[in-house]
């Protein structure tokens, strides 16, 4: 049975009873992560929204639980961190998860996961994936192989259009909880970069931009994999001086921090992103965003309101100007209308129930015959 669904509110715009869901979140942070962690911040926020709207959900995860899941069941008592990258501890997370989802009542299973949905075509009822990275090469080319066995949502046009023959059910954008970011009207000396040190993200052209603006900027992220680490000494160390400061990879709190009191976020992305998380937290404090027309930019964005977004690295020292006459609460505004976290929850919940409506719908009919 093939079934798209709409991205706009349906008559399944929320669910008509409480669902039962098994939420399989990857292996690698806590959730909430404590830093880095952007999937696993998606995760955490969306168990937390839909236990409050009265579902059941169980999550399967690694380390503490600081969710509000109805139950939690931990594959690793701690987190293998220091190993993400490496595939043993991704098939031990899927194979666990198999084994718990045995011995459980479910309507619905969402897999956030690399390896699991491995496993869905097994399951007696459907595997939401939600495709939090590339969908083109390999990664494309392993959806495409696992076809219908999995119910495909984007979280973002622009990553849809890069492979539309995948199954995909639905668009869900990322949101965050925008009432646990600090509004500041008011900001620094600095313009800010927060994310991976990858030629990917493009730090080496935020500094760049922001010395040629004639503005002091401070850079964020995780540097820990050996990639990052060559990159980082290679072009950001080069760089580096008093009016490009490095501070490490930020927590919750210094996060916060730095975008609220950032006069911009730049986000010279080098690939086609398929969010960028980074936007709406920092557009949440109060922060236009700079960024290249690249990946969901133009989704996530709103040009000229909460942002400027140019076409050329070239074009960044200038609309680095311009972002700082953007009105901080015409930013925060565009995220609570957009990105805030009941949007996340209802986006989902129209997944799941269309999903399983229309399975029902079909034993019904079968029944009939």
């Amino acid at each position: 049975m093939t079934l798209k669904l709409p991205d706009a509110p349906t008559r399944f715009g929320t669910a008509s009873r409480p669902l039962r869901i098994a939420m399989i979140a990857p292996p690698w942070f806590e959730l909430p992560p404590t830093a880095y962690g952007g999937i696993e911040a998606v995760v955490a926020d969306l168990v937390d929204t839909l236990s409050a709207r009265g579902h059941e959900v169980t999550l399967i995860g690694a380390g503490r639980n600081r969710t509000r899941a109805s139950r939690f069941v931990a594959v690793f008592e701690e987190p293998p961190s220091l190993r993400l990258g490496e595939p043993m501890p991704e098939v031990l997370h899927a194979a666990a998860t198999a084994e718990i989802l045995e011995d459980l009542d479910y309507d619905i299973v969402h897999d956030h996961t690399l390896a699991g949905p491995l496993l869905a075509r097994c399951r007696p009822t459907y595997t939401v994936v939600t495709a939090h990275g590339p969908v083109t090469g390999e990664p494309g080319e392993y959806l495409r192989r696992l076809g219908k066995t999995i119910e495909l949502v984007a979280i973002s046009d622009a990553q849809r259009r890069l492979n539309p023959e995948l199954n995909w059910v639905g668009r869900v954008h990322n949101a965050i909880d925008v009432r646990s970011y600090p509004f500041r009207e008011v900001k620094g000396d600095y313009v800010l970069f927060l994310g991976r040190f990858s030629p990917d993200k493009g730090p080496h052209l935020a500094i760049d931009a922001a010395k040629a603006a004639g503005r002091r900027i401070v850079l964020a992220g995780k540097s820990s994999e050996p990639a990052e680490k060559a990159f980082f000494d290679r072009e950001i160390a080069p760089r580096l001086d008093r009016d490009v400061t490095y501070v490490g990879q930020a927590d919750a709190a210094f996060k916060r921090e730095l975008f609220a009191g950032a006069r911009s976020l730049l986000f010279p992305i080098q690939w086609e992103e398929p969010f960028g998380i980074v936007m709406i937290e920092a557009m949440a404090c109060g922060t236009p965003v700079v960024a290249l027309r690249r990946g969901s930019v133009p989704e996530v964005v709103a040009d000229g309101v909460s942002g400027i977004i140019v076409d050329t690295p070239e074009e960044l020292p200038a609309a680095i100007v311009a972002a700082e006459q953007l009105s901080p609460a015409a930013c925060r505004a565009h995220v609570l209308a957009n990105f805030d976290l009941p949007a996340l929850a209802a986006g989902y919940e129209r997944v799941y129930t269309t999903l399983i409506e229309a399975r029902e719908l079909h034993r019904e009919t079968a029944g009939q015959r």
